[in-house]
């Protein structure tokens, strides 16, 4: 029997935490729950480092420290180190955004190549992640799903895409390390999804080595997951999947309202909720086939799937399971689930302070709009600090 409160149990959930590390907890929350705050601050931020101002160092003892590992992969060490010590691994995310050169590309592939040399040597870090647009112009990905021909100058710059992401499977195939290559919106997704296809073909043959990602805020994602199942198996691959409900709902509601389009949104959260539950109740039934990464803060879809582990004999230590949540949040999750002796990752975001700030106002605007998340990490917090003064 699943024990349905095994996420109250903030011991656990915060053995990592000082005193001191708690009360910043607190007090970054209380800050992200106020949206007026968040929007103020993330203006301040802005003109702040445009500006030159010397504001890295309170970023950085700050927002910055929870939810980030470093500036580079040495300076997460330590915390990688800590979080195997209770079990959970690291998926270490280089989280820089919004590059547009080809020399910023070429960083970024030799960035998750050494990832991946360094996840050979580390026990605690079994798998690596980018994103499509890490290694090639949105633009480029764009015209592709849009299905517009390229000019010379584009389809060789294309060519030069899809070699870095070759050159990432192929390595990762050859140290046995896990790539989750993450999903973007919408209006450029096709020919990422046609590309990782392309990789998962190549290299998923005997065991998923290459995941794509499936937002499940969007309602034609689930039955993408079954075409994509019924071409697999005729060509005889295997699938690596991470699920998530979704990272640009915003953005994709604005630009189907602008265009005229039918916005690809699920109409309401609990219809997000549906197709996420019903997406990884079906890779669980097709775990033969379908390897997952359950990339969630949503406590009823944990306790789904664990239910579903035990319904289908599942064991817990399966290869084909993890679940992941972001560094800096739902610790009640991560700890607890590890602790139980679940598949358990931290996706641990890095890089230039300067850099991640895009990252990090993503993540405070996410908190601040995702009903419920910010006031429960408070209420653990809190429950956690009267523990200790008892």
């Amino acid at each position: 029997m699943i024990n349905r409160s095994l996420f109250e149990n903030t011991k656990t959930a915060f053995t990592l935490k000082s005193d001191s590390a708690l009360e910043r907890a607190y007090f970054l929350f209380k800050m992200i729950s106020s949206e007026p705050l968040v929007r103020i601050g993330t203006l301040a931020t802005n003109f702040a480092l445009k500006a030159h101002l010397p504001v890295e160092g309170l970023i950085r003892s700050t927002v910055f420290d929870h939810f980030c590992g470093g500036v580079n992969e040495d300076d997460c060490l330590s915390v990688i180190d800590s979080l195997y010590t209770e079990g959970v691994s690291s998926v270490l995310d280089y989280s820089v955004e919004g590059k547009a050169a080809e020399e910023q590309f070429d960083e970024a592939l030799n960035k998750i190549l050494k990832i991946i040399n360094f996840c050979d040597e580390k026990e605690a870090m079994p798998i690596v992640v980018f994103k499509p647009t890490g290694f090639g112009r949105f633009y480029l990905y764009q015209k592709k799903t849009e299905g517009k021909a390229f000019s010379v100058e584009e389809q060789a710059e294309w060519d030069r895409v899809v070699n870095r992401f070759d050159a990432v499977c192929k390595l990762a195939k050859q140290k046995d390390v896990e790539v989750l290559i993450d999903g973007e919106e919408s209006w450029m997704q096709d020919a990422a999804d046609d590309l990782v296809e392309e990789m998962m073909e190549r290299y998923n043959k005997d065991v998923p080595i290459v995941y794509n990602t499936l937002q499940l805020y969007r309602w034609d994602r689930f039955d993408y997951l079954k075409s994509l199942h019924e071409r697999s198996k005729k060509k005889g691959f295997k699938i690596g999947m991470k699920i998530v409900r979704g990272a640009y709902m915003e953005k994709e509601r604005e630009r189907a309202n602008e265009k005229g389009y039918n916005s690809p949104i699920c109409e309401n959260k609990k219809a997000t909720d549906d197709n996420f539950n019903v997406t990884l109740e079906y890779i669980v039934r097709n775990l033969n086939d379908i390897s997952v990464f359950i990339g969630t803060h949503n406590e009823l879809s944990c306790y789904l799937a664990m239910e579903l582990m035990e319904t289908y004999n599942i064991s817990k230590q399966d290869n084909n399971v993890w679940f992941g949540q972001l560094y800096g949040m739902s610790d009640h999750i991560s700890f607890n689930l590890a602790a139980e002796g679940y598949n358990v990752a931290k996706y641990i975001p890095f890089g230039p302070v300067k850099d991640v700030m895009p990252y990090l106002i993503r993540r405070a605007e996410e908190n601040t709009s995702v009903a419920g998340q910010t006031s429960r990490e408070l209420t653990l917090i809190k429950t956690e600090k009267k523990r200790r003064k008892l």
